[in-house]
């Protein structure tokens, strides 16, 4: 075979570029997992002050009726 011959076989032409994108992604996960590995731990939820917070559930006739009604 000359070497300026295009004539590889079909295999090599389909698995490199292949092999190169799955490598090209292990590397980018590694790099990925090692920037998160350097982030600061945990972050703070928001706690709104007492007089921002609503009540959102009471348990008033129409929901104790919806419960009776969808009891098992």
């Amino acid at each position: 075979m000359n070497r300026n011959d295009d004539s590889t076989p079909d295999r090599a032409k389909a698995g490199g570029p292949a092999r190169r994108d799955l490598l090209k992604g292990a590397g980018l996960a590694g790099i990925g997992a090692a920037t998160l590995a350097a982030l600061p731990g945990e972050a703070d939820a928001y706690q709104p002050p007492a007089d921002q917070v609503a009540t959102r559930y009471r348990k008033s006739e129409h929901v104790k009726r919806f419960y009776f009604l969808n009891r098992l």
